[in-house]
């Protein structure tokens, strides 16, 4: 269904209360937004609320727990040269599955794909902890993803099923609140399992939390029914093709640089034959009654351009989220929990200007927000590399609680506008997209930053004008937990490079944002076509 333009309202045609209705549109008896309201004052039970926020936990939480306890996996399990995979692996499940479960929420519902992403989450968790080796830990882990991917689509799929335009920044705002708390709680909890109980409890604490959003799902959510002939025929195979060819594409880039270098034959076949696939997936979609990965999502400037800013907003996250704590303990000398403090406090800052956001946006536009917020964010991540070396601990923690603002500034806004802008049967696609190319753009960060950091290092490396520095890349991760044993001088150049590398990122993850700043003013419409909202009659 086109967005059509809107013109009563704000400055992006934000409706003010009007009813009306819209082919295609799947509306419920109970509420307004096709799903059942549940309250007297039209707002969703408090379970399924309840039940979205633990979802979105669980997905968080999974993506950095395992983090802290992996001597105690290593020891327990052995595979350490492989051990990478448990993140790698639940990551690259979770992105490649998500334009999937988007589709088929918009053809079989938002319930049914919620509720198997569920099961397929709490299956995995069990199964991750009753692993023997470290190789079924990883497919386990695999498993865990493939249901993250339908929790973390359809829950932000969902919220805004749930919430009017008007109250979408709340909910967000608060699902922003639970992801950033959940990811930066995550290592904490998952060292204090590892140490004061077993690792597989990590996994085992899921299986409650699953199960109780599983019945609270199961119990409070409703849909209204969609009859067989509006949900046309599932495109299998173009989902075959996407789970292939986003898979390819993730491995090459997760192993580049890491287990063979960028140039060699195993760096270009897979990224020769992701290309390959991705022609074929373009062939496919386009013969497709319904495609995975339709058209539109690109051919509508509104999508295409939040689609390429998110893509960038991954990217740059890439910096505070990845590099931060190797500057804070390897630069500044803090320990753990201090570098930890230092990059949480951008999930201070966060959701609290993103719930403000809907007072500028309904003001100035979704657009102009977003650009302003990015904006800021460019400046600040530039502001980085001006710091004083070494900088005090407060500095770059000011630098992260006023990166957090500015990005809460950005991001909600191009959420909440962009869904606005389709009916019920598009809004999972659409979210999906959005979530996919974040996710690919963080992938695709990890992968050029660290590139950039490793050759900071290594040509700093090579002008070490003091003896006793490590003359290989892989002895200074070695070197730096033990500085100590190095000779001062070798120690002192040692956390100069590691500082410059930094910079170097933080130079990266600013020239990321100005380029989302540039999509947004050149590519995005000034006004987001936001569609009236969708009431029976």
């Amino acid at each position: 269904m086109p967005a059509a333009d809107s013109t009563d309202g704000g400055p992006d045609g934000i409706p003010a209360g009007r009813a009306g209705g819209a082919p295609g549109a799947a509306v419920s008896a109970k509420g307004a937004t096709g799903v059942g309201a549940g309250g007297p004052d039209g707002r969703p039970p408090t379970p399924v609320v309840v039940s979205l926020m633990l979802g979105m936990a669980l997905v968080a939480l999974d993506s950095t727990i395992v983090a802290t306890a992996v001597p105690q996996i290593v020891g327990d399990l052995g595979g350490f040269s492989v051990f990478s995979w448990l993140f790698s692996g639940y990551l690259l499940a979770v992105t490649v599955t998500l334009p999937v479960y988007g589709k088929l929420s918009d053809t079989f519902g938002r319930k049914p794909v919620l509720l198997f992403g569920i099961a397929l989450f709490l299956l995995g968790s069990l199964l991750c902890a009753s692993a023997w080796n470290m190789a079924a830990l990883i497919a386990f882990r695999i498993v865990q993803g493939l249901g993250g991917g339908a929790l973390q689509g359809t829950v932000q799929t969902l919220a805004a099923d749930l919430y009017p335009l008007k109250e979408r920044p709340r909910i967000q705002a608060r699902m922003s609140s639970v992801w950033a708390t959940s990811a930066v709680a995550g290592p904490a909890l998952g060292g204090l399992l590892a140490s004061y109980a077993h690792w597989r409890w990590i996994f085992l604490i899921n299986l409650p939390l699953a199960a109780l959003a599983l019945w609270m799902i199961t119990r409070h959510l409703t849909e209204p029914v969609r009859s067989p002939g509006r949900r046309g025929r599932v495109d299998w195979a173009g989902a075959l093709g996407v789970f292939c060819c986003g898979g390819l594409l993730l491995f090459a880039l997760v192993q580049g640089g890491v287990a063979w270098p960028w140039l060699s034959a195993p760096s270009l076949g897979l990224l020769g034959a992701s290309a390959v696939l991705a022609a074929v997936v373009v062939r496919v979609e386009r013969r497709a009654e319904e495609p995975i990965l339709p058209g539109w999502v690109w051919r509508r400037r509104t999508i295409a351009a939040v689609n390429l800013a998110m893509g960038a907003l991954g990217l740059l996250m890439v910096a505070p989220m990845v590099f931060m704590p190797t500057y804070a303990q390897s630069v500044l000398g803090l320990g753990p929990v201090g570098a930890g403090l230092v990059m949480s406090v951008m999930t201070l800052s966060w959701p609290v200007t993103a719930a403000l956001s809907q007072h500028v946006y309904r003001r100035i536009g979704f657009r102009n927000t977003a650009a302003v917020g990015i904006a800021l964010a460019a400046v600040i991540l530039y502001s980085f590399t001006l710091l004083p070396y070494p900088a005090r601990p407060w500095q770059p923690a000011l630098v992260m609680l006023l990166l957090g603002a500015s990005l809460g500034l950005f991001q909600l806004p191009l959420i909440v506008g962009v869904q606005s802008t389709v009916g019920w049967a598009e809004r999972g696609t659409t979210t999906a997209s959005v979530l996919f190319c974040r996710q690919v753009g963080q992938s695709v960060g990890a992968a050029l930053l660290a590139a950039v950091a490793n050759a900071t290092i290594a040509a700093r490396l090579a002008d070490a004008p003091a003896p006793g520095v490590p003359g290989h890349l892989d002895d200074v991760a070695k070197a730096l937990e033990h500085p100590g044993l190095l000779p001062r001088a070798a120690a002192d150049h040692l956390r100069e490079a590691v500082a410059a590398a930094v910079e170097h990122i933080f130079l990266g993850a600013t020239a990321a944002a100005v380029a989302a700043l540039l999509v947004l003013l050149l590519v995005a419409p000034r006004r987001f076509p936001v569609l009236p909202e969708l009431r029976d009659e």
